[in-house]
């Protein structure tokens, strides 16, 4: 990847058309890791591949798991933690829904693994997953920083502590990775949150293909988990060997964003039942006045005849609510965003990351630890240059404004390739 790249963004006034993004990143790497842990062979369709999925798949090779890609877009997963390599050295890049899960798995596991990654990923947090693991006799040892990757992985002796905490308000990725991981040990489990759970649709992402394979759990209303081994005697197993997996709500954030802001589009494969929270953006977009049609497999989204700005809580879709915050340039009214403190532990600190760039556009930009004001400019500026922070979204969001009639450049374009390699032509194909 050529960091030095740039894209140039021309003026464009419309975007018209249909598109389908590819595959869920949080789906994808949960449904590849959990195929892993079945004893039978998974075929996955609609997949994503990007750097992210890469990342995990590579993982799971490294481990001894053997995966064939069938056609471009079917991949099938030869799984058996019985038979996973004890020891390895994983590289996982940036990927956080490949680091956290598998650093669970294999603690549990046991065995000899060096978990690694990008010098971002050695600033993002693991401390608390970490301690919840170690709680139960997991072996983890932190080779650089306390608190943060990388980690060593050994030998896991299970204490016979039934009980686990974690705090729900840095990361969901800590509690999908233990609803992932426990069932392993084989016994009865309760899992406490501690303090407010943060994100909770992406759990219930975990929770609902965690049923797919027969691991259920007791939803105490996100104050406890509990795992119950008499009601769960075929865990890790699937009915059916095949799973379709939906295109990314988060992906189609942008498409559904450009459409309200100046134009018409239809995105396929997603509709109202989809089970990622971020399809809970198209209701913010309804309150800023766009019109939203759902059909059985596509959703319609056309301009609004005024764009308003308002208030959001965006503790359900932190990923689209920056989405929001780029569109705040092209509303009658400020925009603004609480509950996104998760934002300062994704790829970079996208609260500092936003704020910046906004202001270039000629935006008046407020925030705080858990909060983001943007109030849109009389005019947005002409021939910006966005730095993305290596951070995938950060260059989609900002490309909604070429559609201001403005130039853009978008600095380090590749970075898509984490979640939409193809995002750039798919979205310069919809403009006009």
């Amino acid at each position: 990847m050529n960091k030095n790249l740039s894209l140039k963004l021309a003026p464009r006034s419309k975007i018209d058309g249909v598109i389908k993004p590819p595959g869920s990143k949080s789906i994808t790497n949960r449904l590849l890791l959990l195929s892993s842990l079945c004893n039978q062979s998974i075929s996955l369709t609609n997949h994503l591949i990007s750097d992210d999925s890469k990342y995990m798949i590579k993982a799971l090779e490294d481990l001894g798991v053997s995966i064939s890609s069938d056609t471009k877009d079917k991949i099938t997963i030869f799984g058996d933690p019985k038979k996973f390599n004890n020891s390895a050295d994983l590289f996982l890049g940036n990927a956080g829904t490949a680091y956290r899960p598998l650093c669970a798995l294999l603690s549990i596991l046991g065995g000899n693994y060096r978990l690694d990654g990008v010098e971002r990923m050695h600033e993002r947090p693991i401390k608390d997953l970490v301690d919840s693991l170690s709680s139960i006799g997991a072996d983890i040892k932190y080779l650089k920083n306390i608190g943060f990757p990388p980690v060593q992985v050994s030998d896991f002796k299970f204490n016979g502590k039934t009980d686990i905490s974690i705090k729900g308000n840095i990361s969901s990725q800590f509690l999908t990775s233990l609803l992932m991981a426990v069932p392993l040990i084989g016994q009865d489990f309760k899992l406490n949150i501690d303090g407010e759970l943060i994100s909770k649709p992406y759990i219930n992402i975990t929770i609902k293909l965690l049923k797919l394979f027969n691991v259920n759990y007791i939803n105490h209303n996100y104050s406890s988990f509990e795992f119950n081994c008499n009601d769960n005697p075929k865990v890790y197993s699937l009915d059916s060997g095949l799973i379709d997996i939906e295109p990314d709500a988060s992906s189609a954030s942008y498409f559904f964003a450009a459409a309200a802001i100046s134009g018409n589009v239809r995105v396929e494969g997603l509709n109202k039942e989809s089970i990622q929270g971020d399809i809970q953006f198209l209701e913010v977009l309804e309150k800023m006045g766009a019109d939203i049609t759902y059909n059985n497999d596509s959703i319609d989204v056309r301009k609004a005849n005024t764009l308003v700005g308002g208030q959001f809580d965006c503790i359900a879709i932190p990923d689209a609510a920056m989405t929001l915050a780029a569109m705040g340039l092209f509303t009658s009214s400020p925009v603004e965003l609480f509950n996104i403190n998760s934002w300062k532990v994704k790829e970079t600190d996208r609260i500092v990351a936003m704020e910046n760039e906004l202001r270039k556009f000629g935006a008046t930009v407020t925030s705080t630890d858990n909060s983001l004001k943007v109030i849109p400019p009389t005019n947005i500026s002409d021939n910006v240059s966005v730095h993305t922070y290596d951070d995938h979204r950060i260059a989609m969001c900002f490309s909604l404004t070429c559609l201001a009639n403005k130039s853009v450049e978008i600095q380090d374009p590749e970075c898509v390739n984490k979640t939409y390699p193809n995002y750039f032509n798919d979205f310069l194909k919809l403009l006009s």
